[in-house]
This record gives structure tokens, C-alpha cells and sequence, in this order.
């Protein structure tokens, strides 16, 4: 969809640092992450939330994050993680393109989900070594 930025994002026109991507779906680290490893699993085609996509995309886009949660645990050894979909501007949702965040979660860690709370701060070097890390991990569970 025109002035879609996720669908810029998940069709390659706007750079990312790309977790994993296939045919339909690219999965990203998110820009404002609620934890480290936080990735955003986002269809390539549009659809503004749950009820304007077909139930095999949003089956394919479940089934992906739990790919990417199981590395995420795997890289991360993290104690246990979100996966949160938002409908709509009272549910949360601030982009209007259907996707999925999968946040990597730790005992005491203080990440609030409302809004996701407090973002944290990683420096470039910080987040490249763990793209490549969960890249890596979420191909090989194909």
C-alpha cells in the first residue's frame, strides 16, 4: 500500500537490519526495541490487522514467530518471550500494517508491555552482532 512504511520496510525499500526474510514475510529488529533481539515479523503483502488478512498469512506469520522465538532463546538464553499482535489504535497498534513483535524476555527485566514501556538503548555494534546471530539461528530452523 502507498505511504505504508512497514510495507517499505518488508519489501526491502527502506533498509533494515533483516533477521530473516522468504517470499512473503521479512523479519526485522525493531528501530525502538522493548528488549534486546526484539524482531517485528512483518508480511510483505498489506493487510491493516488481523481482519483484513486471509488465516494462512496470519497462520504463515505465527508460525514464523515462534521460529524466531526459538532463536531467540537459543542466541539470547533468554527466560522467556512475548509474542504480541495488536488490532487497532485501541489495542495498541501504531502502524496500520498487520505484524507480529516477538520480545525476548528476562526474570526482572522491567519491560512493561503497555506501549512496551521504556525502549532500550543499543549502540550499532551491539545490534549487528546479534542480527547476525539471530540471522543465523531463525535460517536454521527452516
Amino acid at each position: 500500500m502507498e505511504g505504508c512504511i512497514f510495507c517499505a520496510l518488508a519489501n526491502g525499500e527502506i533498509p533494515t537490519n533483516t533477521v530473516y526474510e522468504d517470499e512473503e514475510f521479512r523479519v526485522i529488529l525493531d528501530a525502538n526495541p522493548a528488549n534486546i533481539g526484539h524482531s517485528l515479523v512483518l508480511p510483505k503483502k498489506h493487510g491493516e490487522n488481523i481482519f483484513e488478512l486471509d488465516a494462512q498469512t496470519v497462520g504463515k506469520a505465527h508460525a514464523l514467530a515462534k521460529k524466531v522465538a526459538e532463536a531467540q532463546k537459543k542466541v539470547l538464553n533468554c527466560d522467556g518471550v512475548n509474542i504480541l499482535q495488536n488490532n487497532g489504535e485501541a489495542s495498541g497498534q501504531t502502524v496500520m500494517h498487520y505484524h507480529v513483535h516477538v520480545i525476548p524476555r528476562y526474570k526482572g527485566d522491567k519491560v512493561g508491555l503497555g506501549a512496551f514501556g521504556q525502549c532500550v538503548e543499543l549502540d550499532k555494534e551491539e545490534t549487528q552482532k546479534y542480527l547476525e546471530k539471530l540471522s543465523k539461528a531463525v535460517s536454521e530452523n527452516e
